[in-house]
């Protein structure tokens, strides 16, 4: 069985796209093969910058033979309809069968498709491949039609056995497939024939080429580490900058250099991000002061000076870059202990949104919203508005203008230089948080009063705007914006009416949101306002106020506010569900803690938008339906609820009162009763101290009874009286249990 090895050398191929590349023409060249005909044992591809490579080990020498039957219409069939079936058998009148079935004669085509050599399959897939080959962005060169994301220079084919070698024939665009490759494009540019992978490998070294983009990887991460270990140092670890290093060279040379004494003083995430983004070098920092103070380069090929005239002309190009660095950053200081407004003034000139206004506007609403939510999370109120009046201050500054990813991180900097309290600047870089699943959560009162509001406005603006996520589509990352509210009042135990703050922040955004539609007078706004916020009411009666608002119209309604409250909410549960979901707490089991009724206004259900409390409910009754009692009392609710529904449905009548236990007939419905009787004692004092896990032990020991009483009693008696009591003691048993959950969610 041969093994086939393939190599796509081209001009440079940008870093960002090797990875995906290889695993594109693994795919592509495998599953054309397999299609065919042609089964294989092993397949691995690799990427340099300059070559794409696949080996494929253990290929069929050729397809095998096909035998397909199919059945045609009947012998007497339209003279149309048998000449269809026999084009697209490929087959003639005369080649075809003629068998009897119990439905009358019918034709049957037996199609016969011989194995072709795998050579003549390979050529035809590979062709396909490179002229079909999905680069996110390619390139024409010459005068040939092919793309590719650098001109293709040479294919290398061969297929490899134990008897020897041979080139796959085939040719693109005049580039004619070969067994030779060129190996470094300065150490050793000359072209070599192979004659397998294991040929190729070791001669690929030789001419100073490392195949493996891990191999390469590793051997710089041990160098840098080496080289800074042994002058008392450590690397800054960069996992996205290390794999993007060993995309750039096919021989690395690890080369460290120093860092000039005028930017040793540069905050250290200016330098580490000054160096990587322009210069891809790794930071080297003390051991002891944490400062950086060298850098790692990694240069292509080696030299007779070991690299010296590298490292100076990169220590020069660097100086330049640090000194722009520099002076951003002594510039923005300087603005920053004079007055930090000079900042927050330009943010009005900066769009935040066509419909939601400037950035400007956007620090007025946080402002207000972190206020209000300081007493809910244990912040200063003071401190929490004027942490949201600075947080987006460093946006403006020239720092964060070259580099964007150091916002609020040049905030916490620039507000700490301006004699402000620790948890004012502290904010300024944590409000971002978390941005993704794994990333920290702020603990600090101000911070998660500042990160609340951030997030909430973000939300409610853009739900009252009906730019809400669509499908895979999330163009303003709401959904890790709800996440982010999610994490952050979990793991801070924060006691919020998420639905409250979501109408109000939406009524107050509906009022300002400017329509075309109607334009109300001041007076009017101001009824329409009082109705959602006495206060802002009276604002909006002030002459300043009044002028900044007047060209805002508005057509937006409490009801309004309150459906797009309910769909937010909604929104936050469905997050919430994933987020637990690795948890290992069910969808069903969330959905029976929220149960919102259909058409309840957001501000009028009691403990679904508390997430911490909702939480805390799932968890409890996850924990007790884990247990055979739990399980089993599903089972016994559901058959209580469905009895009393099919017997309602038909009676007419709501059987939810009367229950009386001198109407038992049986021990098991009286023991029922002093169940129930216990149950009630301790599941509705602790549903009023939220203390969630005796609740649900309570309700679950209802298992015994409640399948006692359904083994001995028949419901639907003769007697009336009887029936009408048992089925309102069944009502018991139902509003017992949803007192707790709406247990008809629960699946299963």
């Amino acid at each position: 069985m041969p093994d086939l090895l393939i190599e796509l050398f081209s001009e440079e191929i940008p870093a960002r796209m090797q990875k995906r590349a290889s695993e594109d023409l693994q795919k592509l060249v495998t599953n054309g093969l397999v299609e065919a005909g042609l089964t294989y044992a092993s397949a691995a591809a690799f990427s340099t910058p300059r070559r794409l490579v696949l080996t494929v080990e253990g290929l069929l020498g050729e397809s095998p033979t096909t035998r397909e039957e199919r059945k045609g219409p009947k012998a007497d069939a339209p003279e149309k309809a048998i000449e269809g079936f026999l084009r697209g058998a490929g087959l003639s009148r005369d080649q075809v069968e003629e068998r009897e079935t119990p439905k009358g004669n019918v034709l049957f085509a037996v199609i016969e498709k011989p194995g072709r050599p795998a050579a003549d399959i390979i050529a035809e897939v590979l062709e396909n491949t490179v002229r079909t080959f999905p680069w996110p962005k390619s390139m024409r060169w010459g005068g040939g039609a092919l793309k590719w994301v650098r001109p293709l220079q040479s294919i290398l084919c061969i297929l490899a056995d134990e008897a020897g070698h041979s080139v796959v024939p085939l040719d693109v665009d005049g580039i004619a497939s070969g067994d030779v490759t060129r190996g470094h494009r300065f150490m050793a540019p000359d072209p070599f024939s192979v004659t397998s992978f294991e040929d190729y490998s070791v001669k690929l070294k030789r001419a100073h080429v490392v195949l493996d983009p891990a191999e390469r990887a590793e051997a710089i991460w041990n160098d840098a580490t080496n080289m800074a270990f042994a002058s008392g140092l450590e690397v800054v670890e960069d996992a996205g900058l290390l794999a993007e290093v060993a995309g750039l060279v096919e021989w690395p040379v690890v080369l460290m250099g120093r860092i000039g004494d005028d930017f040793l003083e540069l905050p250290p995430e200016v330098l580490q991000t000054s160096m990587k983004e322009h210069q891809k070098f790794f930071s080297v920092r003390s051991t002891k002061t944490g400062r950086i103070e060298r850098f790692v380069t990694v240069a292509n090929r080696e030299t007779a000076d070991q690299g010296a005239t590298i490292l100076a002309g990169n220590e020069k190009v660097l100086s330049a870059r640090l000194a722009d660095a520099k002076f951003f950053w002594e510039n923005d200081l300087r603005v920053a202990k004079d007055d930090m407004s000079v900042w927050t003034q330009a943010l009005e000139n900066v769009t935040f949104h066509n419909k939601l206004g400037s950035q400007a506007d956007r620090i007025e609403r946080i402002a207000a919203l972190a206020r209000e939510l300081a007493s809910v999370v244990g912040a200063d109120p003071d401190q929490a508005e004027e942490a949201a009046r600075l947080a987006k201050a460093d946006l403006s500054s020239e720092m964060v203008y070259e580099f964007p990813e150091l916002q609020g991180l040049m905030g916490r900097y620039y507000i700490a230089a301006s004699g402000r309290d620790d948890a004012i600047a502290a904010a300024a870089q944590e409000h971002y948080s978390p941005l993704g699943p794994s990333d920290d959560v702020p603990t600090a009162p101000v911070s998660v009063a500042v990160a609340l509001a951030d997030k909430l406005d973000t939300l409610t603006g853009f739900w009252a705007i009906d730019e809400k996520p669509t499908g895979s589509k999330d163009p303003f990352a709401l959904r890790r914006a709800a996440l982010g509210v999610i994490r952050l009042v979990l793991e801070n135990r924060v006691r919020v009416p998420l639905g409250q703050w979501i109408f109000m922040r939406l009524a107050r955004t509906n009022v300002h949101i400017e329509f075309t539609s109607k334009k109300y007078s001041t007076d009017e706004v101001s009824k329409l306002v009082e109705q959602v916020d006495p206060e802002l009411a009276g604002q909006f009666r002030n002459s300043a106020f009044q002028q900044r608002y007047d060209h805002y119209v508005t057509g937006a309604t409490l009801k309004d506010s309150e459906a797009k409250s309910i769909d937010l909410l909604t929104f936050f549960h469905d997050r919430l569900k994933v987020y637990l979901r690795d948890q290992g707490i069910r969808h069903d089991i969330i959905d029976a803690c929220i149960s919102i009724p259909d058409g309840a206004p957001a501000v009028a259900t009691p403990n679904n938008d508390d997430l911490t409390l909702l939480v805390k409910r799932a968890k409890a009754l996850n924990e007790s339906l884990s247990t055979d009692d739990g399980e089993n009392l599903i089972q016994g609710f559901k058959r209580a609820n469905n009895i009393l529904t099919q017997a309602e449905d038909a009676d007419g009548v709501e059987y939810s009162y009367g229950a009386d236990v001198k109407f038992a007939e049986t021990d098991e419905e009286r023991t029922l009763f002093a169940a129930l009787d216990e149950a009630e004692a301790k599941i509705a004092p602790a549903m009023e101290t939220q203390d969630f896990t005796i609740a649900m032990s309570a309700m679950a020991k209802l298992r015994t009874p409640i399948d006692a009483f359904f083994e001995a009693v028949q419901i639907n008696a003769d007697n009336q009286t009887i029936r009408r009591n048992r089925l309102n003691l069944l009502s018991r048993i139902r509003t017992l249990c949803l007192s707790v959950a709406d247990l008809t969610k629960i699946e299963g």
